[in-house]
């Protein structure tokens, strides 16, 4: 069976235009009609508005001729004092926090934020910890599967601390930090 060769497959013969068929470009009535009618309404619509603004100034004198009426007829009655005191309690007043005192563990926390490859990758890290006030130090390791750089921040004495840490490498879009005790 024999293959065909659908490229080099021959094309229909292309019509050539009779030299007195040359047709004269139409214009485009259609863009020429949306064009005007877009004229035409913006043109109506500052007319609307200009005509507008001339007639609000009567409708608003009328309109405060009626409520001076009103005014004389029913008169606002007084303010009431306040009988709430909070605005007040909060400018003078204090919060206080009972936080339970917590041992000192045995070993120091350490938080660890990321493993990389490359220490760049570590150092860039580092620099966006710092940015948020949080020193941070680049530990390098040899493991199973090659060299390694962790950013690593602490040691913490108590948990809580590297919790608020945290916290705060959190609002800056870094969700990989790791709390763990200090075994380095």
């Amino acid at each position: 069976m024999a293959q065909k060769d659908f490229v080099k497959r021959g094309q229909a013969p292309k019509k050539k235009p009779a030299k007195a068929d040359k047709a004269k470009p139409q214009l485009p009535w259609l863009r020429i009609i949306i064009t005007l009618s877009l004229v035409v309404g913006f043109a109506y619509f500052l007319w609307a508005i200009s005509h507008n603004s001339e007639v609000a100034p009567k409708t608003l004198e009328a309109q405060k001729s009626s409520a001076q009426s009103v005014e004389q007829i029913d008169p606002l009655p007084e303010m009431p004092e306040d009988k709430y005191t909070y605005p007040t309690e909060l400018e003078t007043s204090h919060v206080e926090i009972d936080r339970k005192e917590q041992q000192k563990s045995e070993r120091p926390y350490l938080m660890q934020c990321g493993s990389f490859r490359q220490q760049n990758q570590a150092d860039k890290m580092r620099a966006q910890l710092a940015m948020q006030g949080l020193e941070s130090q680049v530990k390098s390791s040899d493991g199973k599967n090659g060299r390694w750089y962790r950013v690593i921040l602490g040691p913490y004495d108590y948990k809580r601390d590297a919790e608020a840490d945290r916290h705060v490498i959190q609002r800056i879009g870094i969700s990989t930090c790791q709390i763990w005790y200090w075994d380095l």
